[in-house]
């Protein structure tokens, strides 16, 4: 089993890397973008800042600073970026781009906020180039973002845990657990006897116990530190759709590959169903439907739950600096103490959402693969 964790990390931090995400962009895409960095420039876009803050760049975004003339100047962490592009390999850091406003070797770094934030290829008078079909050419685009350094840091402060845990075990044996390792022990423990066991069965459950933990705890992990606003934690990790495909594609795949011969008799022959509607053959093509959408009802949950809370946290922030710009800085102030409130509340609600989400995403895993392992009580007699 110690498979599934590597599996698990290794795809995970893969997909983070929007190398999936290719697709040929009409030319009119970048005039667009143009269009909305113009208007962003002219004054506070609240869309533009509360997207932007929950999806996923090329660098980790800081904080922003005005000098003495009153030009505004964003602080960022650089990271690498990736590219293969007509056969060539290009690496260089983001901070080549100077945060979107100057190419590189002859790639230019466009979107951010609404818009999603992409490197596109330009030609030696700095013009987009096009394909035959007129679509914008992108190079592929293997770079290390935020969400995928975001998974590297959180991957390797669960193994710091886990470590310290394994040490406090060594150190401490047939002793009462303490500090760190009574928290670990608990949270291991509480997977074990109220996930695992009671949704795969006392048969089986061990077999997938490693993977239910490392599940949990990365979910978990990822959930808390999406929370905390400054480096190295604030990346929306979960609210990735990337990143929650991954799971929910694991859990697809183990849980499958895992069916016995009566999981599989089951969705193609319905146990109680009349037979007419086996015949026709109405109920199989639900089941089978049924099996692929289990996946993306994790996917979606997951995504959508961590991803709402990070924008109502936000929005309550943005509305500080809406009313300052449209009525007065007194009328802002006097919101911003309603607007603290609110967010501090919403954020101590999405610490209690962090664990259940984590706790949903395992529990559903776990009962898809017990549903897939269980075998029938006549049988097992």
């Amino acid at each position: 089993m110690k498979k599934y964790f590597t599996f698990l990390f290794f795809l995970a931090f893969l997909f983070g890397m929007q190398a999936f995400a290719q697709e040929p962009v009409p030319a009119a895409t970048e005039e667009a973008t143009e269009e909305a960095a113009e208007g962003n420039d002219a004054g506070f876009n609240p869309g533009s800042t509360i997207i932007g803050h929950v999806t996923d760049a090329h660098s980790w975004h800081m904080f922003d600073f005005f000098d003495k003339s009153g030009v505004e100047h964003a602080v960022a962490i650089p990271l690498p970026v990736i590219l293969i592009n007509d056969g060539h390999l290009d690496i260089f850091m983001s901070s080549k781009f100077h945060h979107g406003h100057a190419d590189y070797k002859g790639y230019r770094l466009v979107g951010g906020g609404i818009e999603k934030e992409e490197v596109i290829c330009v030609d030696e008078n700095g013009q987009p180039r096009l394909d035959a079909a007129g679509n914008v050419v992108k190079p592929l685009d293997f770079s290390i973002t935020k969400v995928s350094a975001a998974i590297m840091i959180i991957v390797l402060l669960l193994i710091i845990i886990v470590m310290v845990a394994k040490k406090g075990y060594k150190k401490r044996e047939n002793q009462a657990p303490k500090g760190l390792q009574s928290l670990v022990e608990m949270l291991v423990v509480f997977v074990r006897d109220s996930i695992v066991r009671p949704m795969i069965g006392e048969k089986h459950y061990e077999k997938y116990l490693p993977y239910m933990l490392t599940l949990f705890f990365f979910i978990f992990f990822s959930n808390c530190m999406g929370l905390i606003p400054f480096f190295p934690a604030g990346a929306n990790v979960t609210g990735n759709l990337a990143v929650t495909a991954t799971l929910a594609v694991i859990t697809f795949l183990i849980t499958n590959l895992s069916g016995n011969k009566h999981y599989w008799i089951d969705i193609f022959n319905t146990p109680g169903v009349p037979a007419w509607l086996k015949i026709f053959p109405l109920m199989p093509i639900v089941e089978l439907v049924g099996v692929f959408t289990k996946p993306i009802v994790l996917m979606i949950r997951l995504f959508a739950n961590m991803t709402a809370g990070h924008i109502v946290i936000l929005g309550f922030v943005v509305i500080i600096f809406i009313i300052s710009n449209t009525l007065s800085m007194g009328v802002g102030a006097g919101v911003s103490v309603i607007s603290v409130v609110f967010s501090v509340f919403i954020s101590v609600l999405e610490c209690l959402v962090a664990y259940i989400q984590a706790f949903v995403f395992t529990m559903l895993s776990a009962l898809y693969i017990g549903m897939a392992v269980h075998e029938p009580h006549h049988a097992e007699a």
